[in-house]
């Protein structure tokens, strides 16, 4: 995630006149994210949501006499985590229980935060990893909350292909449920998404796919199967869907426009490759084979139905 530059008026005053300062805002080649603070709005636009999130967060400590410390959602973008339909326009903070007071723009929580519990991020006083995630899994939807925990187990756990420290993970949760039991709400909830969340998911999409899933009736759902390739180096596929005897794959679009993920490939050629991929799985396992993508997640009725093009079902 690259970082958007904040701009502070005393700094762009410099440089340009108030009413200069002024047009700019007017005419949106700049964008004021609090009163003082500013980015040019061609980087704003073009940048993810995580980004901003976080921007939002460095633009209320720039104007806060003492810096706050984010949590929660804001907490988890500063950490490099994916945020799915979660509040991208306020910043989430924790605060002592007396103090008082709100400010626009800011979801305020109040709690004590135990030592260890608070790191420095580029500048940013942040909750720690574990604590964010005990945070919103407490508070968050349970769609929202699993992809955050998924992703920090991710980060943490998943050293390369095939390769997850089960034992890590699950001190993981354990610690973050330690921390939701000492808040008088939310524990049953918590305790709820740390159990299902599994690092091996790679993307926010197989999060709500396994959610999904799940809701359709699928019970045996293995991550990431490894399976016999044409050389030295096996296949990955997203999911294996025992109940059925078949495969599922999650296939976000970006795969397709990701300069990373093309590493100098045309889209034409990657998705080739893809194809030349799923024809040997299907040959050499004699499985089903499904792929879908985000207009398949909305509902579990609407991946039933995908499912159901490829004859896949869950038990009855």
């Amino acid at each position: 995630m690259t970082p958007l530059t904040l701009l502070r008026r005393d700094e762009l005053l410099d440089a340009i006149t108030p009413r200069q300062l002024t047009a700019a805002v007017a005419t949106g080649a700049l964008t004021r994210l609090r009163l003082g603070v500013y980015v040019e709005s061609t980087a704003w636009n073009a940048a993810k949501p995580e980004a901003r999130v976080v921007a939002r967060a460095q633009a209320l400590a720039l104007s806060c006499p003492t810096p706050p410390v984010v949590s929660h959602e804001t907490a988890a973008a500063s950490h490099g985590l994916p945020l799915y339909r979660a509040d991208r326009h306020r910043v989430h903070v924790i605060t002592p229980r007396a103090r008082p007071g709100a400010a626009g723009g800011v979801i305020r929580h109040r709690g004590e935060l135990a030592e260890g519990e608070v790191i420095e991020i580029d500048g940013l006083r942040v909750t720690s990893l574990v604590r964010t995630v005990s945070d919103v899994a407490r508070t968050a939807t349970f769609e929202q909350a699993v992809t955050v925990a998924d992703a920090a187990l991710r980060q943490q756990f998943v050293t390369g292909p095939d390769e997850y420290d089960f034992e890590g993970a699950e001190r993981f949760r354990q610690e973050s449920l330690t921390i939701a039991g000492r808040s008088a709400h939310g524990l049953t909830r918590a305790r709820r998404v740390l159990e299902f969340a599994d690092g091996r998911a790679q993307l926010p999409g197989e999060s709500i796919s396994r959610i999904r899933l799940r809701e359709i009736g699928f019970r045996t759902i293995r991550l990431q199967v490894a399976v016999p390739g044409r050389g030295m180096h096996p296949y990955y596929v997203d999911f294996g869907l025992e109940d059925a005897n078949a495969f599922g794959e999650f296939d976000g679009a970006i795969k397709y426009v990701d300069g990373k993920i093309l590493d100098g490939r045309t889209s034409s050629q990657v998705f080739d490759e893809e194809k030349q991929r799923e024809d040997w799985i299907r040959g050499t396992t004699q499985r089903s084979y499904a792929r879908w993508g985000w207009p398949h997640l909305a509902t579990a009725a609407d991946l039933r139905a995908r499912l159901e093009d490829f004859s896949i079902r869950p038990p009855r």
